[in-house]
């Protein structure tokens, strides 16, 4: 059993109804990177405290959605400004709790920001109405279609980049007239923690609440009658349990999930250092651990050298080292388990006889014995490897030849997964044509990837990748339903009745 070096590090606690709580029992926050070392210590909320939160954001739902989305949006924009005031300080801690470099962790915080304020400047469609006329001798009635809020919400971010995907979805949630109860990811709780404590203080007692704990105290943010959607984003996995745990209370949710995206090289498409510096990102970023990020890399045969020698060509620059360590491109692996999966799928395509390139050195010191890993690419492995099949969620990708774009989009569909995809061509009349035949929920064209999102825009899977759409007014009406309201006209049923 590794010995634990515990430090001063941060420690967060609760924040239910206006007020921070701090408990006995808490989670030790261990760094990826540096075996035995608890980066900080955050608040393990008992069963009781749960349910304190969800009364709390159930008290302060009616004042709450009872303002207008504008006045909403008002208070919404208060309690963002100055979040960037700690940014820095809140980037340094989600680098060492996750393990990413520095200024990923920075552009987590930064997009969070940026998701909460496009979310704002829909307040003016937020309580927009319809109304159905009456149709004379067939319908007797005029309804008013409006939309409602749906009462406490749940929002659970994973580790990975934890702040920015709340970002998608809470603004929305709370613009929608909802409150609600934020989860940070137990692993890498203490930034996010930090960031919507911050947030909630500015708010109305109860509105924004924030819980971190252990699993088995968590039921009741889910399967509670008192709760009326949850929004998750985590593993296919994950997502099952969320259903199934739902279904007991008939709870709502929105689930954003993995993926096994697929890259498409046309034979046409432009290859230079642009391109492939977008494509690196697209595979490489975070470790490898985003849902969003390419998995799979379908590259007409003639084109694959080009693919390969600009891939080889960034990865022999990777410095594998700390996050906050200046110089650092790729940090570790989030999890033991992780690492073990990944390091497991290599060595299958090793055996398989599939040429598998590595690149970069591990570190030795303090850091000998974290999560980390060599990238890798795997050129033209037989499809039925996991590292084809399965998400890898870490630094390796399967480059694979095709010969026709009916084979490639054959391909690209094959499998379980339908968050996104990506066309790389010259020609946009082909881009369309391709990417209007992909099976997921966001399509790219010469580019792939978290940081070119544009979060203005719906975003969600399709398959076991999820369901739901999350940013953009639809991201809105995920937290909202219909009500429509039928006024009856005397004339118009009399004149029916003749």
């Amino acid at each position: 059993m590794t010995d634990v070096m515990t430090t001063a590090g941060p420690r967060t606690g609760l924040y239910i109804g206006g007020q921070e709580r701090f408990t006995e029992d808490t989670l030790a926050v261990a760094d990826p990177a540096k075996p035995g070392v608890v980066v900080g210590h955050a608040a393990a909320a008992s069963a009781e405290d749960v349910a304190d939160a969800v009364a709390a954001a159930k008290s302060a739902y009616p004042a709450w959605t009872a303002m207008g989305a504008t006045e909403r949006a008002k208070l919404m924009a208060e309690a963002i400004a100055g979040i960037a005031d700690d940014r820095d300080q809140d980037a340094a801690i989600l680098s060492q709790e996750n393990g990413k470099v520095r200024f990923e962790a920075w552009v987590d915080a930064l997009v969070f920001e940026i998701r909460w304020n496009l979310a704002l400047m829909l307040a003016d469609d937020v309580d927009a109405t319809k109304t159905l006329p009456i149709v004379p001798g067939a319908i007797p009635v005029s309804t008013e279609v409006a939309y409602q809020s749906l009462g406490v919400v749940t929002v659970i971010v994973p580790f990975n980049w934890p702040i920015a995907i709340l970002g998608a979805a809470l603004p929305h949630a709370l613009l929608a007239g909802n409150t609600a109860i934020v989860k940070p990811p137990p692993s890498a709780p203490l930034a996010t923690t930090r960031v919507v404590q911050r947030i909630a203080e500015k708010l109305p007692p109860g509105v924004l609440n924030v819980i971190t704990g252990r699993d088995e105290n968590m039921s009741s943010l889910i399967q509670n009658t008192d709760v009326a959607k949850v929004c998750f984003t985590g593993s296919v996995n994950g997502g099952k349990r969320m259903m199934e745990m739902a279904s007991k209370t008939l709870t709502r949710v929105t689930l954003e999930l993995g993926g096994n995206d697929a890259a498409i090289f046309l034979e046409d498409a432009i290859i230079d250092d642009e391109h492939l510096d977008r494509l690196y990102a697209a595979i490489y970023d975070t470790t490898g651990q985003i849902c969003m990020n390419a998995k799979r890399v379908f590259v007409h045969r003639s084109r694959l050298d080009e693919v390969v020698a600009g891939l080889t060509a960034r990865l022999e620059k990777v410095v594998i080292g700390y996050g906050l360590d200046e110089g650092t491109t790729m940090g570790p692996l989030h999890q033991p388990a992780q690492k073990a999966f990944v390091e497991e799928i290599i060595s299958e395509a090793k055996e398989a006889g599939a040429d598998v390139r590595e690149f970069g050195e591990l570190p030795g010191g303090d850091l000998a014995g974290g999560n980390f890993l060599r990238p890798a690419i795997v050129v033209d492995p037989p499809l039925e490897l996991r590292v084809v099949t399965q998400e890898q969620f870490g630094p390796v990708i399967p480059l694979i030849p095709f010969d026709s774009e009916e084979e490639a989009v054959r391909l690209a569909n094959d499998t379980w997964a339908g968050l996104c995809g990506s066309v790389w061509t010259a020609d946009p009349e082909a881009a369309h044509r391709v990417g209007s035949r992909l099976e997921c929920g966001y399509v790219w064209v010469n580019d792939h990837g978290a940081t070119r999102l544009d979060l203005r825009a719906p975003f969600g899977g399709m398959k076991q990748s999820g369901f739901g759409r999350e940013q953009g007014i639809e991201g809105v009406r995920a937290f909202q339903d219909s009500r429509s309201i039928a006024t009856i006209d005397p004339e118009a049923l009399a004149g029916m009745a003749h």
